[in-house]
């Protein structure tokens, strides 16, 4: 069953790169961009991520705040996110139930039995906490529309 726009989005607890927990309830009453990506230091996620980064200041500007979840670890995620100087949490869903909450868990990443991850997916969260923009790609190497997220959050 997957979440459509309208629907509460489902919370979570999840550790960033400092291994501080975060929930989804922090940031309420801010626009959320939740962008689910495949894997840390991947050169897609590494595109799509350094995008997200490059945008803040006007993703900022519109209210919104970026928040970045894989299920790699959190030492992986930090790693990633230091080489990159991303300037929003990178949070490690190393157990998947986040991703599973989001339905938009991808079995058996390039064909290796139970190597499992997120697809690459964006869901900008309403500052009532529901679903108000979903873009999930079945393809791991296309990134997100970033002009069409902007224009959303406009």
């Amino acid at each position: 069953m997957g979440l459509n726009i309208g629907d509460t989005a489902p919370g979570f607890e999840l550790p960033d790169t400092e291994l501080k927990m975060r929930t989804l309830k922090e940031f309420k009453g801010k626009k959320i961009v939740l962008s689910f990506f495949v894997a840390a230091s991947s050169p897609v996620c590494e595109s799509e991520l350094c995008t997200f980064r490059d945008s803040w200041e006007e993703i900022s500007k519109l209210g919104a705040q970026v928040i970045a979840i894989s299920n790699d670890g959190p030492f992986a995620n930090k790693a990633f996110a230091e080489k990159n100087r991303f300037n929003f949490p990178v949070l490690a869903d190393y157990t998947s139930k986040v991703i599973r909450d989001y339905n938009v868990l991808m079995p058996d990443l390039l064909h290796i039995k139970d190597y499992n991850a997120a697809k690459r997916s964006v869901f900008v969260i309403m500052e009532d906490g529901k679903i108000g923009y979903k873009w999930v790609s079945e393809d791991p190497l296309k990134e997100p529309n970033y002009e069409e997220i902007k224009q959303f959050l406009k």
